[in-house]
């Protein structure tokens, strides 16, 4: 039976993992949750943890809309839950780590520092099969449609395992109740929003979010997915360059 470990980066209390672990446990597969305690975006691959002792708190849940998969609230980012996964934390280590469904798109390579992609592929990078899987809600949705991003997932998740183990996809699914479809697509050169400086003084520096002023460039991840379309990019946890030139 598949092991599939259902985590992300918004916490244990975020409304994307139940439907996740609703839809693969009437499937017949063998899902477990363990998320963050408490919110942790933007935490990338890291694998910090509030300790103890030298010990990471774990507290058991019941999410009352995915009765019957174990739940784990974790004093830790995503990255660090994937990785405690693959040495046996919550049993036998998962052959697939879904990672979602976040709050918000992750497009661009931007995606460097979200805890949702950081959890597939320090995944990935353990030897499972990986999604990271986000809807992109915007900034006032006024409904939620968990169940698209789902059976996007779904309908990805056969091509996934008859990949080789570590391939992670990172996938954004539109806030609509049909997408478009699923296209495979290139990173944007940064992502839909960015962060600029926006008060700094002697002892202070706050930051804040603005939305990118131009269009994205076609055929990328963020121009598909603001056209209603399902985007799939397959990602690597560690990626090795050339040097274009002898050093000696």
């Amino acid at each position: 039976m598949t092991r599939i470990l259902i985590t992300n980066d918004d916490g244990i209390d975020a409304d994307g993992l139940a439907p996740l672990a609703r839809r693969f446990h009437r499937a017949g597969f063998d899902p477990v949750i363990a998320a963050p305690a408490s919110q942790s975006s933007g935490s990338s691959a890291s694998i910090m943890a509030a300790q103890s002792d030298g010990r990471i708190r774990v507290e058991r849940r019941e999410l009352a809309d995915a009765a019957g998969v174990p739940a784990h609230a974790v004093h830790a980012g995503p990255g660090l839950i994937a990785l405690i996964a693959a040495r046996g934390a919550f049993g036998e280590p998962p052959d697939v780590v879904i990672s979602g469904i976040n709050h918000g798109a992750n497009v661009g390579r931007a995606i460097l520092h979200s805890g949702t992609v950081g959890a597939a592929l320090t995944g990935g990078l353990h030897g499972s099969r990986a999604i990271a899987v986000s809807l992109d809600v915007g900034f006032a949705p006024e409904t939620f449609w968990w169940e698209s991003a789902v059976t996007v997932v779904d309908d990805l998740l056969p091509y996934l395992m008859t990949e080789p183990a570590g391939t992670i996809l990172n996938v954004n699914v539109p806030n609509t109740e049909r997408p478009r479809g699923i296209v495979e697509a290139e990173l944007a050169p940064f992502g839909i929003v960015q962060t600029t400086l926006a008060e700094r003084d002697e002892h202070h520096i706050s930051l804040a979010v603005e939305d990118l002023p131009n269009r994205p460039e076609p055929g990328t991840d963020a121009a598909l997915l603001a056209d209603g379309w399902a985007t799939v990019t397959s990602i690597a946890p560690v990626s090795g360059v050339p040097l274009s030139r002898a050093l000696v």
